[in-house]
């Protein structure tokens, strides 16, 4: 008995002893990394032309045509929807950590107005030639309106490719900054609504073109999950074949953006050997 006994305890000890000279296993790390984010926006675009073609004997095009953005929270912060202001937002997946590369869908709200300027026309205007400066301007003397806004959205939607790059990270990993680098091309997806010399348009959404852009992002990443992010943003856009009244407009501009997020980010995907 006291043999059995002897030899059950030397066995446990055998075991323990075995069990506890191992190091802890560490947990393997999953190989990729989903994150989203939301934020607001502010814009500067370069100047275009607008070329309408219409059934009424116009086809003319508007030189050098002016145009600005509409922030919305510009005058009454906080004041209004989080939708209706110039919005984005962004849901990505680092496939690579290792090597910082994923992919990304990238939407802007952006808005586009055409505000009272005065305008260079050349084409024809009424079945006439002409070239000449034109009062562009929502309520004119004789009230006979213009107007032309994106103001809904010119809404640029790109498929990125992204590239991640650290550059600080506190030894604990409470912190941590990154750059991304993102690059991509896909559709715009304009809300128009215009108004030419009084013939005004049924306002509507369309897919309307396409655009490429840049962007360059600042991530400050808390706790491996909350992030904020601060990027600039360079895009050019095509828009073609907007409805207008009796006929179609295209144009074709570059913008600026400045943009600021608030995200979140975890991992997935299958744990790395």
């Amino acid at each position: 008995m006291n043999k059995k006994i002897l030899m059950l305890v030397c066995l446990v000890v055998i075991i323990s002893s075995h069990v506890f000279a191992q190091s802890p296993a560490k947990k393997k790390e999953r190989k990729g990394e989903f994150y989203f984010s939301w934020g607001y926006n502010k814009e500067w675009y370069t100047q275009s032309d607008l070329h309408v073609n219409q059934g009424l004997g116009n086809d003319y095009v508007l030189k050098a045509v002016k145009a600005s953005d509409k922030p919305g929270w510009d005058q009454d912060l906080f004041g209004k929807a989080l939708s209706i202001p110039q919005y984005n937002y962004r849901i990505g997946y680092i496939f690579n950590k290792k090597k910082g590369l994923g992919f990304e869908i990238n939407f802007d709200h952006t808005k586009y107005v055409v505000y009272d300027q005065m305008v260079h026309m050349i084409g024809t205007y009424n079945g006439q030639a002409v070239n000449t400066n034109k009062v562009f301007m929502r309520t004119t003397v004789d009230s006979t309106n213009s107007y032309y806004f994106l103001n809904n959205g010119a809404n640029f939607l790109l498929f990125n490719i992204v590239k991640r790059s650290n550059l600080y990270e506190k030894k604990d990993h409470k912190i941590k900054v990154d750059f991304l680098g993102k690059a991509g091309i896909g559709p715009v997806i304009p809300h128009v609504e215009d108004c030419f010399w009084g013939e005004s348009n049924n306002a509507h959404f369309q897919v309307g073109g396409w655009n490429i852009g840049v962007e360059g992002c600042i991530r400050a990443t808390f706790f491996n999950t909350i992030y904020l992010e601060y990027s600039n943003k360079l895009d050019y856009a095509r828009y073609s074949g907007l409805q207008i009244y009796n006929g179609t407009a295209h144009q074709a501009f570059g913008t600026y953006e400045m943009i600021l997020n608030l995200g979140y980010t975890f991992p997935m995907g299958k744990r790395e050997n």
